[in-house]
């Protein structure tokens, strides 16, 4: 097998970076449009809460995705979810069609096609390595970074725009991005993995716990995860917090929803630039200097959530914040995927999807909690000072530190 070509004319990278992009952008439209479909036909908050559960069940089940993407071939394993995908979508594009809906098909449609969208996603990122030349990694994560924040700031207004004009035009999108995701990885010749050793196959449990030991047993990816976790956790508190603020400005829904969309609009522009500039900081800042700096970016600009109101102003602040996410997430990616044994990459990424939103429900509920018993102002300078905690624990910790001198560290790669 020849090595990659370099990434501006890597065919093989191009085609998956294409088809995963256009699979993501069905996958947020269709995340948009089940709520909506749901309360178009029962007018029920309690239904649309039934299938956002069935939707968000497969998170609690990724860490067995990432067994089975170190177990098998990952593109065949892609291949699979599409067309899993693909099926699901389509049974309910036909009830829609012949105006049928039943609450228990759109729920167990919406497990599917989330549950598959998660497992080919596990499968996505651990196969880039492989697909692209070792320098070449920070560009190919950055660009799947803003790939992402694309996908998200966009998804949404389409899911929208494509429910008012049919309950079934959303599904319908999320049925063709598929296909050409399909396409696409029919069309690539790149092994997604390296050769494993064979030898008999140890149970799918002994697998998972030989990649949580493998975790565990790196202080460096340790701490890593311990940071995301938190800010994450601080994150979901903020953006209720947020919501509070757009609430109590406004006297009708319709113009803290405006606001609303304003504020995320911004957001989202901060962060796809982030993720787009991304590469070049990771040849000009030190790995320990991007984790640091980010941290204490959102030190600085959390606590001014409590003081600004202007949509314009909160937008400016969320994407300075976001800015700093998308580079926290490409430099924590490149080095994690440079260090991680290609045999361990499934089990390593769903680790930590499940450890970066695991937390999220608990900064949600204990925001709620703080908004009821403190006000919004002091709800928000709390989380500031959290967070002004974590950016202090992060420039003192010997493993950030080390981070300089790890062996497989960016800056030795550029």
């Amino acid at each position: 097998m020849s090595p990659p070509r370099p990434l501006r004319a890597n065919r093989d990278f191009l085609l998956l970076w294409t088809g995963a992009g256009l699979a993501f952008v069905g996958s947020r439209i269709s995340t948009v449009a089940y709520p909506m479909l749901v309360l178009a036909y029962t007018g029920s908050a309690s239904d649309a809460g039934i299938v956002g559960f069935f939707a968000n069940l497969p998170y609690l089940l990724q860490l067995a995705g990432g067994v089975l993407a170190d177990r098998v071939d990952r593109r065949r394993l892609m291949i699979v979810c599409d067309l899993g995908r693909i099926t699901a979508v389509a049974t309910l594009i036909a009830a829609l069609a012949w105006g049928r809906f039943w609450l228990p098909q759109v729920a167990c449609v919406a497990f599917c096609d989330n549950g598959l969208a998660i497992l080919y996603r596990i499968a996505e990122r651990a196969s880039v390595r492989n697909l692209v030349r070792d320098d070449d990694l920070p560009v190919a994560l950055s660009r799947n970074e803003a790939r992402q924040r694309g996908a998200g700031l966009i998804g949404a207004p389409i899911g929208s725009f494509l429910f008012a004009v049919a309950r079934w035009a959303p599904f319908v999108s999320t049925l063709v991005s598929s296909l050409a995701s399909l396409v696409s990885l029919l069309m690539i010749r790149s092994k997604f993995q390296t050769e494993r050793v064979k030898g008999p196959r140890r149970s799918m449990t002994a697998d998972l716990r030989a990649g949580l030991a493998w975790a565990w047993h790196q202080p460096i990816v340790r701490v890593i995860a311990l940071l995301i976790a938190g800010s994450n956790m601080l994150f979901a508190a903020l953006t209720l917090s947020l919501q509070y603020i757009v609430r109590n400005e406004y006297s009708s829904a319709a113009q803290a929803g405006v606001a609303i969309g304003v504020i995320f609009g911004i957001s989202g522009v901060g962060g796809l630039l982030g993720a787009l500039n991304a590469a070049w900081w990771t040849r000009v800042a030190s790995l320990p200097a991007l984790v640091i700096g980010c941290n204490v970016v959102w030190a600085v600009l959390m606590p001014l959530v409590a003081v600004v109101r202007s949509p314009a102003g909160l937008g400016a602040l969320f994407a300075g914040m976001g800015y700093a996410g998308a580079l926290w997430n490409v430099a924590a990616a490149s080095y994690q995927q440079r260090v991680t044994p290609d045999e361990l990459q499934g089990r390593l990424l769903s680790v930590a999807i499940l450890v970066a939103y695991g937390t999220v429900p608990l900064g949600s509920m204990a925001g709620g909690f703080l908004l009821n018993a403190w006000g919004t102002a002091h709800t928000v300078l709390a989380l500031g000072a959290c967070m002004a905690g974590l950016a202090v624990w992060t420039a003192l910790s010997p493993a950030i530190r080390e981070l300089a001198t790890a062996p497989h560290d960016l800056a030795s790669q550029t």
